[in-house]
C-alpha cells in the first residue's frame, strides 16, 4: 500500500469510528423514547402521523403481530411500486416520455427496492421518470431501511426484556426511524452534495452542442450530447445512509453528476457505514452494557480492515496481462499506478477499493468503480464480503441483527466447549434459538448456490454470459451472491435484463430478506419471554478479546466452508491463470 492510500484510509476510519458514539447515543434515545434535540420540532409531526393513521404507539405487539404488520406493510409497498413502474408512461413528471417497465423488470425492481437490495437491471437515466425515481424508489429507500432498523430494535428489546411477551410497536419503530434518523441525516447530506455539484432538478434533459462533430460508437457523426438531469441528490443521500445503493444514473456513483468531487466521494462512502457502525453502540446502550456493542463493532472492524488491505494491495499490484501489452502500471507523480481499468482517475485505487469493500461490507451495493474490472483477487474481496452474510456492518439494522445470529452461534459453541448451557446477556440459548439462528445463517448461502447452479445449467441463464470461463462463472456467482444477501452491486459483464434473471433474482431477493426477518423476530419473542439468569463464575464474558476472536472465527469459518469451493472455480482459478503466463 502507498503512503497516500494509508493516509486516506486512516482518515476515513478515524472519522467513521469517531461518529459512532454520538450518533449511536442519539439513536438509542430515539428508540427508548427519551428526549432528543429534534424532539420539539418533530414530536408534533410524529403525533400527527399517528393520529392520521389511527396508530396507538403505546400498543405493544408480540413477535407474530410484529411480523404480520411488517409483512403486510412491505407487501403493500411492493404492489404500489410495481403498479407505479407499470403505469409510468401515464404518470406525471416524465419529461423524457419514458415508457413503462416490462412486467418482469417491474417485478425485479419492486422486489429489489422493498428488500433494501436495490439491484438494478436497467439504467436509471434511460428508463425511469422523475416521478418513478421520487415517489417509487426514493420512498422505498426510506421505508426498506426503516424496516431493517425496526427489526433490530425489536430484537434488542427481546434480549433485554424479562418475562415479557411484547417486543414493541412496528408502526412506531418505523415512524421514529424515518422521522428522527433517516430524514434529518439525509437532508444534511443532500444539501452538502448539492453544494458540490450533484444535480437536483426537475427540468428536462439538456442538449449540449459540440464545437466540432465527433463520431459515436457506431461511427456516425454527432453534433450534440444530451445531459441527464433529475432530483438526484435527494435520492443519493438516502441511498447511501440507508444502505440502499441504487443509483440515479446507470453507472451509479462513478457518474460525475452523482459523485463529482473527492469531498462528495468521502461523504458518500462515509454515509455507507455510518448508521450500521453506530447501531453497534446503540445496541450496547439499549441493553445497558456498552461493552457488548464495542465488542461487536471491534469484530466487524477487524474483518473489514483486513479485507480492505487485501483489496487495495491486489489492485495496486496491477494486472500482469496489461504489462505484457506494454502498459506501465508503476505509480509516479503523473500516474496512480496499479490496475486503473474501470476506475475514475479522480478517485484512484485507494478510494475505489475502499468503496468496493465498504459497499459490500454493508448491504449497500453502490459503486464508484466497476467491480468487473478489478483483478481476480481484488474482485474476490467484495464477493466474499457479501458471502459472509452481510454482517460486517451490513445493512442498516439487518447487518447487526444478522451478526447477532452469529453471536448466538458463537455463544452456543463456546458453551458446548465448557459443558455449560449457553447464555447471552442473562438469557439461556436453547434449541429454538439455535434453530432460528441456523435458518438465518444458512438460507442466504443456499439461495446463492442454488440460484447460481440453476443459471449455469439452463440455456436462458447461460445466454447472459458474455465472458466465458472462470470470469463468466464469477459474474453469475456475484449476481446471486449480491441478491441473495440483499446487496445490489454487480459484475456488469452479465446481461441480466431478461425474464429468466429478472424473475429468479427477484425471488432470491424476497426470500433472502423475509426468511431472515422472521427468524430474527421469532428469537426476539422467545428471548423476551425468558427469565433473566444471574451471571456466575461459569458465565462466558461476551465483551472480551477472547470472545471477539471467537466471533470473528465463527463468521469466517461459515463463509469459508460454504463458498471456498465455488470461489476456487471463479476468482481463484482466474488469478492463477492471470499470473501463469
Amino acid at each position: 500500500m502507498t503512503v497516500d492510500a494509508i493516509i486516506q484510509i486512516a482518515i476515513y476510519m478515524t472519522v467513521l469510528l469517531g461518529l459512532v458514539k454520538p450518533l449511536g447515543s442519539y439513536m438509542a434515545k430515539v428508540y427508548d423514547g427519551d428526549s432528543t434535540p429534534l424532539a420539539r420540532i418533530l414530536e408534533p409531526v410524529e403525533r400527527l402521523v399517528y393520529r392520521s393513521s389511527g396508530i396507538d404507539p403505546a400498543a405493544e405487539m408480540n413477535w407474530k403481530q410484529y411480523a404480520v404488520a411488517l409483512l403486510t406493510f412491505n407487501a403493500i409497498g411492493f404492489l404500489f411500486l410495481y403498479l407505479l413502474l407499470r403505469l409510468q408512461v401515464w404518470l406525471p413528471l416524465n419529461p423524457q416520455s419514458f415508457p413503462s417497465m416490462s412486467p418482469d423488470l417491474a417485478f425485479n425492481t419492486a422486489a429489489s427496492f422493498i428488500t433494501n437490495t436495490n439491484w438494478q437491471a436497467y439504467s436509471g437515466e434511460n428508463t425511469l421518470s422523475y416521478f418513478s425515481q421520487m415517489a417509487g424508489l426514493t420512498v422505498q429507500n426510506f421505508l426498506s431501511a426503516a424496516t431493517g432498523m425496526a427489526v433490530l430494535v425489536a430484537l434488542i428489546r427481546g434480549i433485554r426484556s424479562r418475562s415479557a411477551t411484547a417486543i414493541g410497536n412496528f408502526w412506531a419503530d418505523m415512524t421514529r426511524s424515518v422521522l428522527y434518523i433517516l430524514l434529518p441525516l439525509s437532508l444534511v447530506l443532500a444539501v452538502a452534495l448539492i453544494t458540490q455539484g450533484v444535480v437536483q432538478s426537475l427540468n428536462p434533459y439538456v442538449p449540449a452542442h459540440f464545437v466540432e462533430p465527433v463520431r459515436d460508437a457506431s461511427g456516425n457523426l454527432a453534433m450534440t450530447q444530451t445531459f441527464p438531469l433529475g432530483p438526484a441528490a435527494s435520492q443519493i443521500a438516502i441511498k447511501q445512509l440507508g444502505t440502499n445503493g441504487g443509483g440515479f444514473f446507470g453507472v451509479n456513483s462513478a457518474h460525475p453528476f452523482e459523485n463529482p468531487t473527492p469531498l462528495t466521494n468521502f461523504l458518500e462512502v462515509l454515509a455507507i457505514l455510518l448508521i450500521p457502525a453506530s447501531l453497534c453502540y446503540t445496541y450496547g446502550r439499549m441493553v445497558k452494557d456498552t461493552r457488548q456493542g464495542w465488542a461487536i463493532l471491534a469484530s466487524m472492524t477487524v474483518i473489514f480492515a483486513v479485507m480492505l488491505i487485501i483489496c487495495v494491495w491486489a489492485e495496486q499490484t496491477g494486472n500482469p496481462r496489461l504489462v505484457a501489452l506494454g502498459v506501465d502500471q508503476t505509480g509516479m507523480d503523473q500516474s496512480l499506478g496499479g490496475n486503473m481499468e474501470g476506475k475514475e482517475v479522480r478517485f484512484g485505487i485507494a478510494n475505489s477499493a475502499l468503496w468496493a469493500t465498504a459497499t459490500t461490507a454493508a448491504s449497500n451495493g453502490s459503486v464508484n468503480a466497476m467491480h468487473d474490472s478489478f483483478t481476480p483477487l481484488g474482485g474476490l474481496i467484495p464477493l466474499w464480503m457479501m458471502q459472509l452474510g452481510e454482517v460486517i456492518f451490513g445493512g442498516v439494522g439487518s447487518g447487526l441483527y444478522g451478526m447477532l445470529m452469529f453471536v448466538i452461534v458463537a455463544v452456543f459453541v463456546a458453551g458446548l466447549m465448557v459443558g455449560r448451557t449457553p447464555e447471552y446477556l442473562g438469557k439461556k440459548i436453547e434449541a429454538f434459538e439455535m434453530k432460528m439462528a441456523a435458518i438465518s445463517i444458512l438460507i442466504p448461502p443456499a439461495l446463492v448456490l442454488l440460484g447460481s447452479a440453476l443459471a449455469l445449467s439452463l440455456k436462458s441463464g447461460l445466454a447472459g454470459i458474455f465472458n466465458p470461463g472462470p470470469h463468466g462463472f464469477t459474474e453469475v456467482l456475484y449476481a446471486y451472491s449480491s441478491t441473495g444477501n440483499n446487496n445490489g452491486s454487480a459484475f456488469a459483464g452479465l446481461s441480466v435484463n431478461t425474464p429468466f434473471y429478472n424473475m429468479t433474482l427477484g425471488l432470491v431477493m424476497l426470500a433472502a430478506r423475509y426468511w431472515l426477518v422472521i427468524p430474527a423476530l421469532a428469537i426476539a419473542g422467545s428471548l423476551a419471554r425468558k427469565k433473566h439468569v444471574p451471571e456466575s463464575a461459569g458465565t462466558l464474558p461476551t465483551h472480551t478479546p477472547l470472545f471477539i476472536v471467537t466471533l470473528i472465527a465463527t463468521v469466517l469459518l461459515v463463509g469459508a466452508l460454504t463458498f471456498i469451493p465455488a470461489l476456487a472455480l471463479g476468482p481463484i482459478v482466474e488469478h492463477l491463470m492471470m499470473w501463469s503466463q
